[in-house]
Order: structure tokens, then sequence, then C-alpha cells
């Protein structure tokens, strides 16, 4: 099986133009083997709080079929990223399409405090198996905090992968911390982020991959798009530049 994280720079608040950029990426690493492929956090609006109030998405918004269809014909796992609307307020959602399933979405159960002023948390743990797989997903600011990971391992993930939308500051924290929850739990972790502008920062890509041993296979650039494919039986990780 291999796994593609996708590094992109999304166009804030405009759904439209970034399902084109999502779709396009979809099929350029179905072209280079994966069998799944995830985006950064809030990746259909970019990341910005500020507008999740009125971009927030159904789980049913048609705009959202286009992924299933690429799913379905491409036997791939998709997981994109979007507000969501719940029912106590907006979540930070990932939406995760499988062939010849229903779609479904994770949230973030575990925000950080200057998200709360737009989202609130979900208590709703997902995990999705693919081949032979357990995957779990984690998003951004959760994915640092020990006992999201230790929550993923105890329900026998092999798999973190982690949709982020992180400043260099944010990158130097995971660039510590995955590697040790990948040793700890011998779970793979991925790390998908953005690059550009985002809210009140600039998103600092150099998203990675790590193996159970806590090593870096491939890492992309700070700034940039790139997909970064991880091969599972392998071991070995390719990073293509967009």
């Amino acid at each position: 099986m291999k796994l593609a994280a996708a590094q992109i720079a999304s166009m804030a608040g405009d759904i439209d133009k970034n399902i084109v950029k999502h779709v396009q990426l979809v099929e350029r690493a179905a072209d280079h083997g994966a069998d799944g492929i995830y985006f950064p956090e809030l990746s259909l609006t970019g990341y910005e709080p500020g507008l999740a109030e009125t971009l927030a998405l159904q789980a049913s918004d048609r705009r959202l079929d286009e992924f299933q269809r690429l799913s379905d014909r491409l036997g791939m796992l998709i997981a994109v990223g979007a507000p969501m609307r719940a029912n106590d307020g907006i979540e930070i959602g990932m939406i995760a399409f499988q062939p010849g399933v229903a779609r479904r979405v994770y949230a973030k159960q575990l925000l950080h405090a200057d998200e709360l002023p737009f989202f609130v948390p979900s208590t709703r743990q997902q995990l999705f198996t693919f081949g032979h797989q357990v995957l779990a997903p984690a998003i951004c600011y959760e994915s640092l905090q020990p006992n999201h990971a230790q929550q993923a391992a105890d329900a026998g993930a092999h798999i973190y992968f982690a949709s982020v939308a992180k400043s260099a500051r944010g990158v130097a924290a995971a660039y510590a911390h995955y590697p040790a929850i990948a040793r700890q739990h011998a779970m793979t972790v991925l790390m998908a982020n953005c690059v550009g502008p985002a809210d009140n920062f600039v998103g600092a890509g150099q998203s990675g991959i790590w193996n159970t041993a806590g090593e870096l296979v491939v890492s992309a650039e700070a700034t940039g798009e790139a997909l970064l494919i991880y091969d599972f039986i392998t071991g070995a990780g390719d990073l293509l530049a967009l």
C-alpha cells in the first residue's frame, strides 16, 4: 500500500477552486501508484477560522460528490479538510471517501485555545481501514498531544496521519514530537502541512513521513507544493515537487 500526503497552498475561502486543485492532485497521486491521499487542515477553505461560519459544509454537500466518484474510479482513500456544521457549532473536519463506502467525517477533538471562539471540539474517534492497515487521523494541535496518539495506538492504529496547518514554530514542535510517538507506538506517522498565507501566519510546509523506528523517511521543503508518497511494503518514500 502507498499513502500520499499532499502539501498545498489553498486559496482562502474559494472552495470551488480548491476542489479543482484537490482533484488534480488526487489524480497525480494515483498516477504514481498511491492507494490513498490526504490533505492539510481545512484544505478546502484554507485555514481561515474567521471565515468558518460562512464556509462551513455539510457532509452531504454536492460539491463533494466528485471525491466519491474519484474514490470509486481510482480505488483510493481520499481525505480532505473543511469546516463542518455540527449540532452545537462548527467543527474542524476531515471528510474521508473510500470506494463503495458512504463518506465519513472525523472532527478535531482537541482544539487550540485560539480556535475556541470559532469551533467546537468533537468527541468522536474515527479509524479507517485500508488493505490490512488501520489508520488514525489527527488534526494539527491534537497531533502534538501525547494522549491523542495513545488513544490511536490503543485502538490498534498502524498509521497516524496528521493533517495540519503549522507555522515554522509548529513544524519545529512536530519534528520533535512525531519521531518519539512513532517509536513509542510503532506507528508510521505522516504529516501533511500547508504552505503560503493562512489566517495570521504563513504555512511552513516541511511535510514529512516517519517510519515506526522514528526515522524521517522523506520530507518536503518549507515552500512549494509537493506530494510525499510512502510505500508500506518497501519502506521507501518519494517526494514529488509540484
